[in-house]
């Protein structure tokens, strides 16, 4: 029996090891440094504990630090598992259930023996995480069967930890993790070697709320402790400034501060948008305007509500119909204590995406190859039965409107079209002053089509996203198993904003299911019906989300623009009160948008409240102004500086500057 395996390493070379070494043992052999800085290893591709034993030839990578994502995911995992030692022995008698590792951090959901936690408890706990951590207890494996996992469980008192033992299956391994010889919880794992890998200065506990178990509202409720966790204190610190960051520029307190919108129970998740708001989405609808119709698309407008058959066609009934509005096509019974509605009512749904009425718009005619590419675009206003929980100011919302289009095109266009599409999203993000990232995101699991479909349309949105050059590491070019839609892959922009936050805006798909399904065709060169391929396309994604998105990254100082009051003209004394309402006028006459401030308020009073409320110039006029025609600009923000101006200088400059970047 032969008792040597052979190790592959990623630079190519191969080592000869003893059957069952470690990728610990690889990396002591290869030397010391690398021992020190090993966090775990990829085995044949899969991500494994660094002491478990290899049985077989295999590929080895091992994992550190600097492979950011492998260690970060551990390193939260076994945050989450300190936090639950350091709870239970600080609060003996309570129970734990689970505690995954999050985007940002980890939590752990606890049933507590006496009273639900509280964030005042939180300083105690992360004291208690950090001694343990010092420790650097060894972190160690074992399979277990599940009547020793049940036994385990009930003997201590684990009643969640028992039942859900009892619903694994018996004929796989089951593992559990010591955390020393005193403590352990039942995992997959994989884990770092010990506590002390963890950076005891790297993590911290946030919050408090409760929990269901198993997500169940008829189920128990138990205390969730929130943290967030990095590989050092460096990452942490940053991180923690984000959300500080995040908390000052968020678009619902900035909304209310400038009275852009708000949101009540009477219409969940819809927008009331107040005047100043709708200024904003004027400025970007009609910019959108200017540059759809310079691109070659045609505008149309689709109803709101249509029948179930259209959508039992498209597909969406059955695929989508939870999120849909429903509505009977029948007169409300009000004549009797009955049903409102029978159960004869034919169905109709809200619109929650434009794409099958524009088909039905581009089957209106007979259509000619010479009339491709058809680019039809539409302000759709869709509406999606999002559940309340998920609702999150304009980020979130169950009524909105997208800048949506659908290009009809030849199978030989596609590629022309999704480059000349790439291209105008990179002016548009570029106008805003947006970097981003470009994903392709490929086939789900669930899906209409074929295989090859599938195969010819995702390598033609590959083809156009190299001919504009944007599949590199600039552009953050990366390929995403199983996240395409049920009918195309698709392309994502992912914007950075101003705070490193990373935001899904932009998609083009690349669809020839919907065509079959709808029963679109043009006559082509041979004289014979073709299916048109149907790109799907959207830049802002929905004006809602785009505008929070853009208060956020300007922290409500918008460009001039798009701002709703690009100036105020405010008075230091009431004699100049005829001067300032002359100034407003002529502010006015330029095509900007200004208010005055005729209020018997000091001027710094004055200043602080327009500050607050983000308006980017203020103009400050006393009498000497009046006498000599002049203003005192002062431009929001810190370090502006304020400069006297003629009024027409004034005027020039701010027109200048309110200029939308395409009009520039």
């Amino acid at each position: 029996m032969n008792d040597m395996i052979s190790i592959s390493l990623p630079d190519g070379s191969v080592r000869a090891m003893p059957l069952g070494t470690t990728p610990a043992d690889v990396a002591a052999a290869i030397g010391p440094g690398l021992a020190k800085a090993a966090l775990a290893a990829r085995v044949d591709g899969e991500l494994r504990d660094l002491n478990r034993p290899i049985e077989h030839d295999a590929a080895l990578a091992l994992v550190t630090a600097r492979d950011e994502a492998d260690a970060l995911e551990l390193a939260r995992h076994d945050y989450a598992h300190v936090l639950a030692e350091a709870v239970q022995e600080l609060f003996p008698g309570t129970q734990i259930t689970f505690g995954p590792a999050t985007d940002d951090g980890f939590y752990y959901d606890f049933a507590p023996k006496d009273r639900p936690f509280t964030e005042e408890d939180l300083p105690a706990i992360e004291e208690r995480m950090r001694a343990i951590i010092r420790a650097d207890k060894p972190l160690r494996r074992e399979a277990w069967t599940r009547e020793q996992l049940i036994s385990r469980w009930k003997q201590q008192g684990e009643t969640f930890k028992a039942e859900w033992a009892a619903e694994l299956p018996g004929d796989e391994e089951l593992t559990v993790y010591w955390s020393g010889d005193d403590w352990l919880d039942m995992c997959r794992g994989p884990h770092l070697p010990s506590t002390g890998k963890l950076a005891s200065d790297a993590f911290k506990l946030t919050r408090v709320s409760g929990a269901y178990w198993r997500g169940d509202q008829n189920n128990a409720m138990l205390s969730r402790i929130y943290g967030t966790g990095w590989l050092n204190k460096k990452q942490l610190d940053q991180h923690l400034f984000r959300l500080e960051e995040a908390a000052k520029r968020d678009h619902r307190k900035l909304g209310q501060e400038m009275d852009l919108f708000h949101l009540q129970a009477e219409a969940h998740g819809s927008v009331f948008w107040h005047p100043k708001g709708y200024i904003i989405w004027r400025e970007l609808e009609a910019y959108m305007r200017r540059a759809i119709d310079g691109a070659g698309y045609r505008e149309v407008k689709t109803p709101q509500v249509m029948d179930a058959r259209q959508w039992e066609a498209s597909g969406h009934w059955g695929k989508y119909r939870e999120n849909m509005f429903v509505i009977p096509d029948e007169v409300p019974n009000t004549e009797d204590e009955g049903p409102i509605v029978s159960d004869k009512a034919e169905w109709m749904a809200l619109k929650p995406m434009n794409c099958p009425a524009h088909v039905l718009v581009f089957k209106q005619g007979i259509k000619s190859y010479r009339d491709l590419p058809l680019r039809l675009y539409e302000n759709g206003c869709c509406h999606r039965n999002e559940p309340h929980g998920a609702l999150h100011g304009l980020m979130r919302v169950r009524q909105f409107t997208q800048d949506d289009a659908h290009i009809f095109c030849r199978e030989d266009q596609i590629v022309d079209e999704v480059q000349a599409f790439c291209n105008l999203a990179d002016r548009i993000y570029r106008d805003f002053g947006f970097t981003y990232s470009i994903k392709l995101a490929l086939r789900p699991d669930k899906r209409f089509g074929s295989d090859e479909m599938w195969d010819q349309a995702e390598n033609e949105l590959r083809d156009a996203v190299a001919a504009a050059g944007l599949n590199t590491p600039e552009y953050g070019w990366e390929e995403l198993p199983g996240e395409g839609a049920f009918y195309a892959p698709k392309l994502e922009w992912h914007l950075t904003d101003a705070i490193g936050r990373t935001w899904q805006v932009g998609t083009i798909q690349s669809d020839r299911v919907l065509p079959e399904r709808l029963d679109a065709s043009y006559i082509a060169e041979d004289g014979q019906r073709h299916r048109p391929v149907m790109l799907h396309r959207a830049i802002f994604g929905s004006y809602e989300r785009f505008i929070g998105i853009l208060v956020e990254h300007f922290a409500g100082k918008l460009p001039l623009w798009l701002a709703p009051v690009q100036a105020v003209v405010a008075t230091i004394v009431s004699d100049a009160d005829d001067y300032a309402v002359q100034v407003a006028a002529e502010l006015r006459k330029a095509g900007l948008r200004v208010e005055t401030d005729l209020r018997n308020e000091k001027i710094n009073y004055k200043v602080r409240e327009h500050s607050l409320a983000k308006v980017p110039n203020l103009l400050v006029v006393g009498k000497r102004e009046a006498d000599e025609g002049t203003v005192a600009l002062r431009p929001l923000g810190e370090g502006a500086k304020q400069e006297v101006l003629t009024l027409a200088a004034a005027i020039e400059r701010l027109q200048r500057e309110a200029a939308a970047p395409d009009l520039a």
